[in-house]
């Protein structure tokens, strides 16, 4: 069951939606980006403690360049996701905020099957379409 990615993926879920509830009650006295700045610190510790702990360390020059500028492109792409994401939680309700910036389930799916050649079924394209009609009538009512 470890093994598998569905119970990667469902734990990924539980710590999302712990991120969202205990971000919330911590971005209250704090400016949002301050917050993700401790938020970020917090995860790099974390991070490299798994990393030494496990001896799972790379050295740098063993990967490749197109690893780097996607990895890094990441980066950019998470840090930008949680600046806007505690600005939310800042402002708004995080039973609001969480469904709204879960509609990345549905943009995953078009962006997988536009850039990365995957194949959803009609039943699968059902579900993104459920997601996203669930993101935003729980955002919204």
């Amino acid at each position: 069951m470890v093994q598998g990615w569905q119970f990667w993926a469902f734990l990924s879920a539980v710590f999302a939606a712990l991120t969202a509830i205990f971000g919330k009650v911590g971005v209250a006295g704090v400016n949002s980006d301050l917050a993700t700045l401790i938020r970020t610190i917090v995860i790099l510790v974390v991070l490299a403690g798994i990393v030494a702990a496990t001896g799972q360390w790379q050295a740098p020059s063993t990967i490749s360049a197109k690893t780097w500028v996607f990895l890094g492109l990441s980066g950019l792409a998470t840090g930008a996701s949680w600046l806007c994401y505690y600005r939310a939680l800042k402002l708004g309700d995080a039973a609001r905020v969480a469904p709204i910036d879960k509609l990345s389930i549905v943009m995953v799916a078009i962006f997988a099957v536009l850039f990365l050649g995957e194949k959803l079924s009609l039943a699968a394209w059902a579900g993104v379409a459920l997601i996203g009609v669930g993101a935003i009538v729980v955002s919204v009512f």
